[in-house]
């Protein structure tokens, strides 16, 4: 039999809660802005930027709103921006070449922030759903997404990506393969300083909503992303995924979305124990709008609570809409 369980010595357990200070000193998990990573909208318009309504408070933004933003998360402490781009219509097509155009908003956008935040780490999206007439993460033969042909695809925009200075490439597609391939293709080109931050466990999830409403992204046809992300229901699948894209040469592992899957989080952090990431996705970000706005949260209690869990529960840096915020937070 098992031995029973060792009962904590004795003694009063409040005893290191009775102040501030001592709560300080035995903490065992902390935040701090460099555990933050931004995501910003960019849009390839010359106007204004443009308010995302289900997601108060942030815009799709111009480029020169993007270096404001860039040297204010600098001054915070935040290290990296994730980019994702609000693209034109009209540049939109069913195989998504403008994804890997190097004159296109990306690239644009990765020259941007380098020349407002030096040191500042560029993370980059790699999927075709912004430039996709179908608002698929891949092209789409005969009704369904075709694997082999969406790889081609994105090692293109990842190898564009690469040459114009993102620092960390992040393939959200879920593609079968596509790790070991864009791996192999950015080594072969003389890329090999780039690293890849595999979206390994990605799940089909109703959280995107807002995301969706941001980049017009939501799927138009093609199928249903439910056949390429992962099913909610399933964890030991994620630890296969994040197994494989390991092998396959991924640097860092994503899970998302993040407070409904911190169990998936924890066993992937203990697991294999390399550098792994969450992300706070868009629709937990509007609930603690929505809720803040209505009084019923203390948004800013309840957001540093949120993000301290993802710290405990093993992520080794978040990415949320809240990053800057944050980060002016904790600086202040």
């Amino acid at each position: 039999m098992d031995a029973p369980f060792a009962p904590y010595p004795a003694g009063r357990m409040r005893r290191l809660r009775r102040s501030a200070g001592l709560r300080d000193l035995v903490r065992e998990h902390r935040l701090d802005p460099d555990d933050l990573i931004q995501p910003l909208f960019v849009h390839d318009g010359s106007g204004p930027d443009e308010p995302i309504a289900s997601m108060p408070g942030q815009s799709r933004l111009s480029v020169r709103s993007l270096e404001v933003l860039a040297a204010r998360a600098q001054a915070a402490g935040v290290c990296a921006i994730a980019l994702f781009p609000k693209v034109d219509d009209r540049l939109k097509s069913e195989d998504g070449r403008e994804s890997w155009n190097p004159d296109g908003l990306v690239p644009q956008a990765i020259h941007a922030i380098h020349a407002a935040a030096p040191g500042m780490a560029v993370i980059t999206d790699i999927a075709l759903d912004p430039y996709s007439s179908l608002g698929q993460d891949g092209i789409v033969v005969d009704g369904q997404l075709h694997n082999e042909r969406t790889i081609d695809a994105l090692i293109q925009q990842a190898a564009c990506h690469a040459r114009a200075g993102a620092d960390i490439v992040a393939p959200s597609d879920m593609m079968d393969g596509r790790i070991g391939a864009i791996r192999g293709a950015l080594d072969a080109a003389g890329q090999d300083s780039t690293l890849i931050l595999a979206y390994a466990a990605k799940y089909a999830s109703s959280f995107y909503g807002p995301f969706r409403d941001a980049l017009d992204s939501a799927p138009r046809g093609g199928g249903d992303k439910k056949t390429y992300q992962m099913d909610p229901g399933n964890g030991d699948e994620a630890l296969i995924e994040v197994a494989r894209d390991l092998a396959e040469g991924a640097d860092l592992v994503m899970v998302k979305p993040g407070m409904p899957y911190l169990d998936i989080l924890w066993r992937v952090k203990q697991q294999f124990k390399r550098p792994t990431l969450a992300y706070q996705v868009s629709g937990e970000y509007a609930m603690f709008k929505a809720a803040g706005a209505n009084g019923w949260i203390d948004e800013r209690a309840t957001v540093l609570e949120a993000l301290l869990g993802f710290r405990r529960a093993g992520a080794d840096a978040v990415l949320s809409y809240y990053a800057i915020e944050v980060a002016e937070w904790l600086s202040g």
